[in-house]
């Protein structure tokens, strides 16, 4: 069943939203070569907490970090580490919020100094995708109006979308119904109502689609290890343009 959001709950993930994107400015710019992923998870932690909001992964299932940190390969679910970025290095990062029993969810991708054009170009193809996705989140469109956007977007530059794992609904709940994948047939799937929550979320990569989970059980690599981006935000469908809340 998909909970639609009266304007009091998306009040409240919105306030959530506005934390996470604060976080996300600051961890943007303190990607640098030479940093590692546990100092960036400390800088979300301690800015989370210090706005009396709760870091929404932190334990999550057993997850033991604030972020999650997926370098160039790895798609999703990285786990923060004393390993340090290198120039030429891609690294999405991944943040969740908890603030008065709502959630808010986003993901970036960035560049660690220069990278390659091939890498760059992932990365905009994936940041395009995402921003293309929320022009269709419009109450009366069909929820694979979004996924099929998604996927032309990558596929018709060679790249690929990642199957196994999609966006979805949130609010007092990290993971709500309906799932929202990145491919799909125009014009499929429930219809968008005023008053739903997405998290549209792109994972794009530059090679097969095909993923796979390390032994930490946690992070998710392309099979191939062609670098993957990962681009998300929360979204509120309503009549007229959608609002992004984070």
């Amino acid at each position: 069943m998909i909970n639609l959001k009266s304007e009091q709950e998306v009040g409240y993930i919105r306030e959530a939203g506005k934390i996470l994107k604060e976080v996300l400015r600051r961890l943007e710019k303190a990607v640098i070569p030479g940093v590692t992923t546990k100092e960036l998870d400390k800088i979300a932690y301690h800015h989370i907490v210090s706005k009396k909001a709760i870091p929404a992964f932190l334990n999550y299932r057993g997850f033991p970090a604030s972020i999650c940190t997926s370098r160039n390969y790895e798609v999703v679910h990285g786990v923060p580490n004393n390993v340090a970025l290198r120039e030429g290095d891609i690294i999405s990062i991944d943040v969740g919020v908890l603030l008065n029993s709502y959630y808010a969810d986003a993901a970036i991708t960035l560049p660690v100094g220069k990278v390659s054009k091939e890498a760059a170009n992932l990365i905009k193809v994936a940041k395009e995708a995402l921003n293309e996705g929320v022009k269709l989140a419009v109450a009366g469109n069909r929820l694979a109006d979004i996924s099929y956007k998604i996927q032309s977007m990558a596929e018709m530059v060679g790249y690929s979308v990642v199957r196994d794992f999609v966006g979805h609904g949130i609010g007092r709940n990290m993971h709500e119904e309906p799932q929202v994948p990145n491919f799909g047939e125009k014009g499929k799937g429930p219809r968008l109502k005023n008053g739903m929550v997405l998290c549209l979320e792109p994972m794009i990569n530059l090679g097969g689609y095909e993923v796979e989970v390390l032994d930490d059980k946690w992070t998710v690599v392309t099979k191939d290890r062609s670098f993957s981006a990962h681009f998300e935000h929360t979204i509120y469908v309503r009549n007229g343009d959608p609002e992004v809340l984070t």
